[in-house]
């Protein structure tokens, strides 16, 4: 009879020592790589407290939860894969961990003297060097000398093979391990050119990076009982299963305290179960749609997730569905919708479409000043893109729809009212229905945004609101229609920011609030934060001018300094001719009678 479940308790070290035949594999429905510092500062702490409290009389273990392991045999016979049902996250955290761990007790080895003092200390940290590099690198005694004396020799020895098709990453934790010192991991890792400082860098070395500072903390005695008490009395219980649709069960019992899949995890792994003789074809459009979904996450468009709400959306529109209860993402598809995952091809198709419109739409302008109201303003103009082919797609044609989404969701923006009221998303639901349709013209689209504006709103108490609106994506807005007005091109830079013109933070502002003739702090923090007072300007020319006067900032020239003439945005442009050298109180309010006569005609167009 074969067996189909070992439960056993294990050392941590022991776990992860694999033999030269066996590797650890994440499935292809996993989730990619997610743990960050914080939950690694939480692993770190728990052993922390461990070792503080440990008793060696007592010698009792520490539990760091079940993993799940299948062991169904693979199908390539020199090789036996331990796929990770429950686990993953923290058998590739163990594994960095153990990587700066490893680098520690090297360097600290190669610092300690050859003397009768230190000797018990350094034979311990050889030891549990030694032990490590068995690990990491599958290497016997013999292997052990071979990799000390050339790390060439450590090079080529997969321990973990990633399937993911949800991990952009794969090669990572190889990268890391394979790596000298800690340098070369740094230099070898993969980078987010899109992302800027630390955050160009993935979860896999940002948490590597966390343990190996945290071990540079450590003395030379306190380094080695770290590494004694993690080799010899942390553990998991591995459970190992011979039949796969079992493990599953099994972690979906016990899972019900970890950290939830996503709807895309759960719904990519119901695809991947009925891809069938499909499942290459379908691994590589789903981690095409993934890499494209991840570049625009970082661009703070949409992610994955978004991507299947949205198609939601479209399909919901297709089949004339108005009502404004919606279910959540996963009972739609995996229970209300389950024909949509009988053909993961067609659907990862579909899918991929949204992230290529939005791949192609995501620079102009209107997209960008869209993206700066309210979240949900997204589904629509999903829903609209659909109409179009990709190679159809042009601003242009865009432009009158978004310009009505916009009129609406900037009245969302000012009035004391939520998105689900009435007179937003229940109209928005009745609306996507023509959105989607492309034999219904712009015109009517827009005649219907135009009634239910006027039908619902007046311009007196809009206009009123608009004037004492205090934060920030009107004054994108205002940019917007200022250019227009003037017939200036309108662009929003990768970096902006909202400048008051009226500084309202710095050494100087106690003289400027009096300058301005306002004695009441209050009134002054109110003022300088309406629409009249702020504009848009580069980041870099912002900076150079920090708290300056208005009369610095709009001169023709300042010396190492650029002013509002350099920059690209119209209304400070403007303002290096203004009339006055001063910016006071009377100034910021005609600028914001002008800026809300401008929005209120908009909206009411």
């Amino acid at each position: 009879m074969v067996k189909e479940i070992e439960t056993k308790p294990k050392l941590i070290s022991d776990y992860l020592k694999l033999g030269k035949s066996e590797i650890f594999e994440i499935p292809e429905y996993q989730r990619g790589y997610s743990w960050d510092i914080t939950k690694c500062d939480k692993l770190w702490q728990d052993v922390e407290a461990f070792i503080e409290s440990f008793d060696e009389s007592k010698n009792d273990p520490y539990f760091f939860g079940t993993i799940i392991v299948d062991c169904l045999e693979s199908k390539e016979s020199n090789v036996n894969k331990f796929r990770l049902i429950d686990g993953q996250q923290r058998t590739i955290t163990f594994f960095l961990l153990l990587k700066a761990l490893l680098i520690r007790l090297i360097e600290t080895y190669n610092k300690i003297p050859d003397n009768d003092d230190s000797k018990k200390l350094k034979k311990g940290i050889e030891v549990n060097r030694d032990k490590i590099i068995g690990i990491l690198y599958k290497a016997n005694t013999d292997a052990v000398v071979d990799i000390l004396e050339s790390w060439e020799n450590a090079k080529g020895i997969t321990i973990i093979e990633n399937s993911s098709i949800n991990e952009q990453y794969k090669d990572e934790v190889k990268k890391i391990v394979e790596s000298v010192n800690f340098s070369e991991a740094e230099k070898n890792v993969s980078k987010n050119t899109r992302k800027h400082k630390d955050n160009k860098y993935t979860n896999h070395f940002r948490n590597f990076r966390y343990f190996y500072e945290k071990l540079l903390e450590k003395q030379e005695s306190e380094l080695n009982y770290f590494s004694n008490i993690f080799l010899e009395n942390c553990q998991i219980i591995e459970i190992r299963s011979w039949n796969t649709e079992q493990a599953i069960t099994m972690f979906n019992s016990l899972n019900s305290t970890g950290e939830p899949l996503s709807d895309a995890d759960i719904i990519s792994a119901q695809l991947y179960s009925k891809t069938g003789n499909e499942r290459k074809e379908f691994n590589e459009k789903w981690e095409i749609l993934k890499t494209a979904a991840n570049d625009l996450e970082a661009q703070k468009i949409i992610d994955i997730n978004a991507v299947l709400m949205q198609f939601m959306y479209i399909n919901r529109a297709l089949k004339k569905d108005s009502s404004v209860t919606t279910p959540s993402v996963r009972r739609y598809y995996l229970e209300f919708n389950k024909e949509l995952l009988e053909n993961p091809l067609k659907l990862c198709s579909l899918l991929n479409n949204i992230a290529e419109k939005w791949e192609k739409v995501k620079e102009y302008p209107i997209i960008k000043l869209l993206l700066k109201f309210n979240a949900n303003i997204k589904l629509y103009l999903a829903v609209y893109l659909y109409r179009y082919e990709k190679e159809e797609i042009t601003e242009k044609k865009l432009l009158e729809i978004c310009e009505s989404l916009l009129r609406l969701f900037t009245i969302l923006e000012i009035v004391d009212a939520g998105y689900s009221s009435k007179n937003f998303k229940v109209f928005l639901f009745a609306e996507y229905i023509k959105l989607v349709d492309k034999n219904i013209s712009n015109q009517d689209i827009k005649n219907d945004f135009n009634k239910h504006i006027l039908d619902n709103w007046k311009k007196e108490n809009l206009e009123e609101a608009v004037r004492e609106y205090e934060k920030n994506a009107l004054v994108y807005l205002n940019e917007y229609l200022y250019a227009k007005s003037k017939g200036t091109p309108f662009y929003l830079g990768e970096t902006i920011n909202i400048e008051h013109i009226m500084p309202s933070s710095g050494r100087n502002i106690e003289s400027i609030r009096k300058n301005a003739g306002i004695e009441d702090e209050d009134e002054f923090n109110s003022l300088v934060n309406k629409i009249g007072n702020k504009i848009l300007l580069e980041e870099n020319i912002n900076k150079s001018l920090g708290q300056d006067w208005f009369m610095t900032k709009t001169q023709p020239s300042i010396k190492k300094k650029a002013g509002y003439k350099a920059s690209n945005y119209a209304i400070a442009k403007a303002l290096t001719t203004y009339s006055k050298d001063k910016w006071e109180k009377d100034d910021i309010d005609k600028a914001t009678e002008k800026a809300a006569a401008r929005i209120i005609e908009f909206i009411f167009s």
